[in-house]
C-alpha cells in the first residue's frame, strides 16, 4: 500500500541525489525556506528533487536533516541523509515561504533469484573499478550492502556517470531494470578505461631507447640522493669518503689513484664497477681500529675457567700473553718496526676437547674482536690470499674478510681444523698461510686483491688441528704447539655435570627439581658408555636420557632421580666394557697405546704360528713404519732365543702377525716393544697379564726409543681398565704433564730395554700354557 505525505521541496541542480545518499547542501533562500519549513513540521523532513530545464522533475527522495549550520565562509548550510525514493504528486499550500507537494512512497519489492544475480555482478564491477582507484576502505562498504536497491542506489557517488543517467536512475524505481542498465553502464567504462591504459602503455613503449635511459638514470640520481647516497660525477663522493677516511698513507695514496681512475672512466664501463667495489672494501677494513686488551690478568682467568674446565696449558699461555701484553703498556714499551705484538698458536688436540670454543672465550678474556675461519677442505690458495682484480666476481681472501668482519685491526681470529687443509691445481694454501701467520712477516702482509700492505701483526692467531702429521713443517714451524689432550674420567664428570647437563636440560625444557642426573650415572656413562677423549658423545648420551625422562614425565608428573642402577632403562646397555682379559687370555697377544686423531686407544697384536714355509706375514693395513717394526721384533726375538728361554726351531715356522681393526690404516713405530712381547708369549706359550699396556720404538738389540702421545695414551690405558703401563725411560719428563689421578690409578714403569718388559709382562710361568709346539 503506497503511503502519501506531504513534504516541502528542495529543487538541487547539482548534484543528483539518489537514497542512501549524505550531502551537505549551501542554503539560498528557496532552500533555506525549505529547510525551515520542515524543521517547523514535525517530521523534520524535505523532499529533496532535480531542478530541470523544462520544468521539474517526477521523482525526488525524501530526507532528513541532519545538521545545520554554517561553513566556513560563514553561508548557512545543512547536511541532509537521502532515506527513500518517492513519486512527486500535485503542489499544495503548506505554512511558511517554501513549496508544498504531496508525494507518494515507492515501495521495494522483496529481491527474486535475477535481482540478486544482477546484484552480486553489479558489486563485482563496483569492487573492479574500485580496486583500480586503491580505494580499499569503500570496498569495505560496498561489500557490506546487501541489499539490490540499496547497493544499486550506490552509483550516486560513481564519477564516471553523467547527471543525466544519475537521473534516470533516480526515475527507475524497478530494482532490475536499474540493475542492468548500471552493469551496461560499468562495463562500458571499464572498457573505456582499459583501452586508455593500453593506449598509455602502448606510447611508453613506444619511446625511443635514449629518452627511457635518460629518464631512469634521473630517477636513479634522485633515489641515490633520497638515500644519502648521492654521487655527482660518479666519483666526487668517493673522493671526499677517502679524504676524510683515517688511512695510512700508502694505502690513502694507492685509493686516490683509484678514484682518479674512476674519474676518467665512463659510468657505462665495467672497470668503473671494480673499482668502486675495490674502493668499498678498501674504505671499509679498519685500517686504524683497534680495541683496547683488558689488562685484568686475575678476571681473563677467571672467564677461561668459567668456560672451559681443565685445559691449564692453554689458559696459562693466554693469561702470560696478557700478562705480558698488561707489563708492556704499563712501562710504556711500544713494538719496534711495525711488528706488532701478536702470537701464533695452534692448538693439538681429539675432537670434543673444546678447542673451538676455546677461542672464543679467549676473545671473551682479552676483550677483543673474536671471527673464525674454517679452513676444512679448503684448496684454492687464492681463499687466503685473494683473486687478482682481473677476474671477474674477485674478492680479497678469508683473512682480508675475517679482518673487516671484526672490524678492528687486533682481533682473535681461529683458523679451524687448519690441518684438513688440502692442495691441488688452483695452488696450496697451506703455503699462502706461511706468511700470515710467521710474526716476522705479517706486519706487511699483502692480499692479492687488495695489493695493499695490511699489518697483521697485532692478531692473535689461534689454529686448531686434530693431528698434527698432516700440517707442513714449515706452517708448523710459525706456530706455537700447545697440545690439548682427552679428559680424564673425573674431568668429564666434573665438566658434565657444570655444563652439559645444565645445557641439557634448558633444551629438553626440565628443571633440576624435575630431573637429577647423580655423579655415578655420570661416570658409568663416561666409563662404560663412551670410548672418547672429548665429551661429545657424552653429551649425545646425557641429552638422550634428558629426552626419555621427559617423556616419562609426560605420563607420570614426578620428579625423577637417573642414578646408575637405573641408567640402563634410559640408555640400554653399556657399549664399552674392559677387553683385555679376554683378548689376552691366549698366547700371543699382548696390549699396546697408540694414538689416532680421535685422541688416545688401545691396540691389540695378535701373533700366531702355522707349519710352512718360514717366514712373516702381516696384516691389518699396516703402514710402511709399522711393517719394518714387525720385521725388527721378530729379528730380535730369534736373535735372542737363550736370553728368552725360548727353543730353538720354535719361530722357524710361518708367523702371523696381525693388528686388528683391519679396516682403519696404521703406521708409527711405537707399536715396537708390543709385538716384540705377542712374538714372545707366542714362542714360550705364556699369556701376556691382561692388566699390562706398553708403548716405544724398539731397535735390533732391544733398546726401547721414546715415543709421542704419552697423556694421551695413559688417559687410554685408564679408560680400558690397563692397571700397568711400560714407557720408554727417555719419556719420563712427559708424565709432569699427566694428571695426578691419572698416575695415582696406573702404575707407570720406564724402561730402557725391551727386555725389562719381557721379565714381568707375561704370566708366570707355573701358570704356562702348553708350549707352542
Amino acid at each position: 500500500m503506497t503511503s502519501t505525505m506531504r513534504l516541502p521541496v528542495l529543487f538541487l541542480t547539482d548534484p543528483i541525489v539518489l537514497p542512501g545518499m549524505v550531502v551537505p547542501i549551501e542554503l539560498d533562500e528557496a532552500a533555506q525556506a525549505a529547510i525551515d519549513a520542515a524543521r517547523a513540521g514535525s517530521a523534520n523532513q524535505v523532499l529533496i528533487a532535480p531542478r530541470l530545464d523544462e520544468g521539474y522533475a517526477s521523482y525526488g527522495v525524501v530526507a532528513s536533516i541532519e545538521q545545520v549550520g554554517r561553513m566556513r565562509g560563514g553561508n548557512a548550510a545543512a547536511v541532509l541523509k537521502a532515506e527513500r525514493r518517492a513519486r512527486i504528486g500535485h503542489g499544495v499550500t503548506g505554512p511558511g515561504a517554501a513549496l508544498w507537494v504531496e508525494a507518494d512512497e515507492v515501495e521495494t519489492p522483496a529481491p527474486d533469484t535475477r535481482t540478486n544475480e544482477l546484484a552480486a555482478e553489479y558489486k563485482k564491477l563496483v569492487v573492479a573499478v574500485l580496486q583500480r582507484r586503491e580505494a580499499w576502505q569503500i570496498i569495505d562498504v560496498v561489500n557490506r550492502i546487501t541489499g539490490p536497491s540499496d547497493l544499486a542506489d550506490t552509483a550516486g557517488y560513481a564519477p564516471y556517470l553523467s547527471d543525466d543517467q544519475k537521473r534516470q536512475l533516480l526515475e527507475t524505481p524497478d530494482v532490475t531494470e536499474r540493475l542492468t542498465t548500471l552493469i551496461a553502464w560499468t562495463k562500458d567504462y571499464i572498457a573505456e578505461t582499459d583501452v586508455t591504459e593500453k593506449i598509455s602503455a602502448d606510447v611508453r613503449e613506444g619511446m625511443e631507447k635514449s629518452q627511457r635511459e635518460f629518464l631512469l638514470r634521473q630517477q636513479l640520481a634522485a633515489i641515490r640522493k633520497e638515500l644519502g647516497e648521492d654521487e655527482p660525477d660518479g666519483a666526487d663522493d668517493y673522493r671526499t669518503r677517502v679524504e676524510t677516511a683515517d688511512l695510512p698513507d700508502a694505502v690513502r695514496e694507492a685509493a686516490m689513484r683509484e678514484v682518479g681512475r674512476l674519474e676518467r672512466s665512463s659510468d657505462q664501463s665495467p672497470e668503473s664497477g671494480w673499482i668502486r667495489t675495490w674502493l668499498d672494501t678498501v674504505l671499509e677494513l679498519p685500517w686504524s681500529t683497534k680495541t683496547t686488551d683488558s689488562t685484568d690478568v686475575k678476571a681473563a682467568r677467571a672467564v677461561l675457567d668459567a668456560d672451559h674446565h681443565g685445559l691449564d696449558e692453554v689458559k696459562d699461555r693466554m693469561v702470560e700473553y696478557l700478562a705480558v701484553r698488561a707489563r708492556r703498556a704499563q712501562r710504556g714499551l711500544e713494538v719496534v718496526g711495525g711488528r706488532g705484538s701478536g702470537a701464533v698458536m695452534v692448538l693439538v688436540g681429539p675432537p670434543g676437547v673444546g678447542k673451538t670454543s676455546l677461542g672464543e672465550s679467549v676473545a671473551r678474556a682479552l676483550d677483543r674482536k673474536f671471527v673464525r675461519v674454517a679452513l676444512g677442505g679448503v684448496r684454492d690458495e687464492a681463499e687466503i690470499r685473494g683473486h687478482r682484480r682481473t677476474y671477474v666476481g674477485a674478492l680479497p681472501g678469508r683473512i682480508v674478510r675475517a679482518i673487516k668482519e671484526a672490524g678492528s685491526l687486533n682481533p682473535v681470529v681461529l683458523l679451524d681444523e687448519i690441518d684438513k687443509v688440502g692442495a691441488d691445481y688452483r695452488g696450496d694454501p697451506a703455503a699462502a698461510l706461511l706468511e700470515v701467520l710467521d710474526p716476522a712477516q705479517n706486519h706487511t702482509f699483502r692480499d692479492h686483491y687488495l695489493d695493499l700492505d695490511l699489518d697483521l701483526s697485532d692478531v692473535l692467531f689461534i689454529a686448531t688441528a686434530n693431528v698434527i702429521d698432516t700440517i707442513p713443517q714449515a706452517l708448523l714451524d710459525r706456530m706455537e704447539l700447545i697440545t690439548v689432550d682427552g679428559y680424564t674420567e673425573d674431568d668429564k664428570v666434573a665438566i658434565a655435570r657444570d655444563f652439559l647437563v645444565p645445557r641439557q636440560l634448558e633444551r629438553a625444557a626440565l628443571t633440576g627439581e624435575e630431573v637429577t642426573l647423580t655423579d655415578d650415572a655420570l661416570r658409568e656413562i663416561a666409563a662404560n658408555y663412551t670410548r672418547e677423549a672429548g665429551v661429545r658423545q657424552m653429551e649425545r648420551l646425557v641429552a638422550k636420557a634428558l629426552r626419555k625422562a621427559a617423556t616419562r614425565l609426560a605420563d607420570e608428573p614426578e620428579s625423577i632421580t637417573i642414578d646408575k642402577d637405573s641408567l640402563k632403562e634410559f640408555l640400554g646397555r653399556p657399549r664399552f666394557t674392559p677387553e683385555s682379559h679376554e683378548r689376552t687370555a691366549v698366547p700371543g697377544v699382548s696390549t699396546g697405546l697408540a694414538v689416532t686423531g680421535m685422541g688416545g686407544d688401545v691396540l691389540f697384536i695378535e701373533a700366531n704360528a702355522a707349519e710352512g714355509k718360514p717366514g712373516l706375514t702381516l696384516t691389518g693395513q699396516l703402514g710402511d713404519v709399522m711393517k719394518e717394526s714387525a720385521q725388527i721384533a721378530l729379528t730380535y726375538v730369534r736373535s735372542h732365543l737363550e736370553q728368552l728361554g725360548i727353543d730353538a726351531g720354535v719361530l722357524d715356522r710361518s708367523i702371523h702377525v696381525h693388528v686388528p681393526a683391519g679396516a682403519v690404516p696404521k703406521d708409527g713405530p711405537s707399536a715396537g716393544v708390543t709385538m716384540v712381547t705377542a712374538l714372545t708369549s707366542l714362542a714360550l706359550g705364556r699369556p701376556v697379564r691382561s692388566d699390562v699396556g706398553m708403548t716405544g720404538e724398539v731397535t735390533l738389540n732391544g733398546r726401547v726409543l721414546p715415543i709421542g702421545g704419552v697423556k694421551q695414551k695413559l688417559l687410554a690405558a685408564q679408560r680400558a681398565g690397563l692397571t700397568t703401563v711400560f714407557l720408554p725411560k727417555r719419556n719420563e719428563p712427559d708424565l709432569d704433564d699427566v694428571p695426578a689421578e691419572v698416575l695415582a690409578a696406573v702404575d707407570v714403569r720406564l724402561v730402557s730395554d725391551v727386555a725389562e718388559i719381557l721379565a714381568t709382562a707375561l704370566e708366570p710361568a707355573e701358570v704356562d700354557s702348553t708350549v707352542a709346539a
